[in-house]
C-alpha cells in the first residue's frame, strides 16, 4: 500500500510482531482503564462510532459486540491490521463493526456530523505535532452536535529499572530528533500536557480528564501482560533508534537484556500512566446521550 510506505510509526505497522502485540494490548489498555466507557457515557440507539488508528480493532470489536445497536468503524493506514480485524469481525458474527484503510494525518472520508463518539488511543506512536490541530478539526467535523471525542495518551512509564529508564529515554529523545513530540528536550513524550489545549482549541467544550494507572509491578495482576508488552516494544523499536543515531544494534542489544533482567526482579516496581481526555462538539442532538 503507497501510504504504508509513507507512515511515520516507530514500528512498522505491517510487522508480524507489532500486530500481536498490538492485539494483546488492546486488551491490557481497556481493562486497565476500567472497560470500554469508564467515564459512564452512553451511546445512543443507531449511534455511530468511530476508532482512529484502530489497529487489529480489539477496542472496535467489543464496542461492538457490547452495543449491538451501534455502527462502530475503526480505521488505520495498515490494509495488514484492517484485513485482519475485518476477519475478526466477521468470524464472531458482528455485522456492526466496519473497518476502513484510512491515515488519519490526512481529511478522513466521511461526511460532516457522521459519528456520535470518536475515540483515539495511543496516536503519539505516530502523530507529528502539526497534525494534532487538523486531526481534531476532523473530529469536530465528523461530530453531530453534542458529539464525544475522548482521546487516551500516555508519558514513558514510571520504573525501577535502570535499564528500561534509559532504553525508554533514548526512545524519548528519537521521537524529538524525527519531529514527532511536544516535549521541549525528549526528556518525555510530551503530548499529554498539551493534549487538553488542543482539544479546547479545535472548538470542543466541557473538557475532562481522566488518569488511568496500571501497576506492572513484579507480583502483581498487571506485571505479566505489561511485562509481554515492554519486551516486544523494546525489541521492535530498535531499528528507528539505530535509525536515529541513539545507539548501534549491538549497544541496544545489551541494554535491551539488562532491562529484561531488570523487569524480572523480585523488587522490580512500574506504573504505566494514562490520561484520557474528552470533549464535547457545541450542540444538542434529540438523540444525543453521550
Amino acid at each position: 500500500m503507497e501510504e504504508a510506505t509513507k507512515h511515520t510509526y516507530i514500528i512498522d505497522p505491517e510487522n508480524a510482531g507489532e500486530l500481536a502485540r498490538l492485539m494483546q494490548q488492546d486488551r491490557l489498555l481497556t481493562e486497565g482503564m476500567g472497560g470500554l466507557f469508564p467515564e459512564g457515557q452512553q451511546l445512543p440507539e443507531g449511534g455511530r462510532v468511530l476508532d482512529l488508528a484502530c489497529g487489529p480493532g480489539g477496542w472496535d470489536l467489543e464496542v461492538a459486540f457490547h452495543y449491538p445497536h451501534v455502527k462502530v468503524i475503526g480505521i488505520d493506514i495498515s490494509q495488514q491490521v484492517i484485513e485482519y480485524a475485518r476477519a475478526q469481525a466477521q468470524s464472531r458474527g458482528l455485522e456492526n463493526a466496519h473497518f476502513q484503510v484510512m491515515n488519519v494525518m490526512e481529511p478522513l472520508a466521511f461526511p460532516d456530523s457522521s459519528f456520535d463518539l470518536i475515540n483515539g488511543r495511543l496516536l503519539c506512536g505516530f502523530m507529528l505535532p502539526e497534525a494534532w490541530p487538523r486531526l481534531l478539526k476532523e473530529c469536530f467535523r465528523l461530530l453531530k452536535p453534542g458529539g464525544i471525542v475522548r482521546l487516551t495518551e500516555m508519558e514513558s512509564p514510571l520504573t525501577t529499572s535502570p535499564s528500561y529508564e534509559h532504553f525508554f529515554h533514548l526512545g524519548t529523545q528519537a521521537l524529538k530528533l524525527a519531529g514527532q513530540s511536544f516535549s521541549p528536550d525528549g526528556g518525555h513524550v510530551g503530548i499529554t500536557p498539551v493534549l487538553p489545549r488542543l482539544v479546547r482549541q479545535a472548538g470542543f467544550e466541557e473538557v475532562r480528564l481522566r488518569a488511568s494507572v496500571i501497576e506492572w509491578s513484579m507480583g502483581t495482576e498487571g506485571h505479566y501482560p505489561v511485562f509481554k508488552d515492554a519486551l516486544l516494544f523494546l525489541e521492535l523499536v530498535q531499528p528507528f533508534l539505530i535509525k536515529m543515531g541513539m545507539g548501534t544494534k549491538e549497544e541496544l542489544e545489551r541494554l535491551y537484556q539488562q532491562a529484561v533482567a531488570e523487569m524480572q526482579q523480585e523488587d522490580f516496581c512500574a506504573l504505566w500512566n494514562l490520561l484520557t481526555v474528552r470533549g464535547r462538539k457545541p450542540g444538542t442532538t434529540d438523540e444525543a446521550t453521550l
